[in-house]
């Protein structure tokens, strides 16, 4: 079963497009929330994430943070187990 994945970002922040690269190369479809000048859709962020930076990424309903916290699930190979994307022995 496919886990969601949200992303919040803006259009031109170097971490979202770094993170949505970085899903994207994994073949992981998500649902990106632009906050680009929607403040009730970047407060609806801040107040589930607790941060008011983007990106904020969420794998099912675990907050995983922004684009460092992802990149080091990926490179510690988490980030494929909590993505379902893990080989099965």
């Amino acid at each position: 079963m496919a886990v969601t994945v949200t992303v919040y970002s803006t259009r031109f922040c170097p971490y979202c497009i770094a993170a949505r690269r970085l899903l994207k190369d994994k073949g992981v479809a998500f649902e990106e929330l632009a906050v680009d000048g929607n403040a009730a859709l970047r407060a609806e962020m801040t107040e589930k994430a607790g941060r008011t930076s983007v990106p904020q990424i969420w794998v099912g309903d675990q907050h995983v943070g922004g684009f460092d916290e992802l990149a080091a699930l990926d490179r510690s190979g988490r980030l494929d187990e909590l993505l379902g994307l893990s080989a099965s022995p």
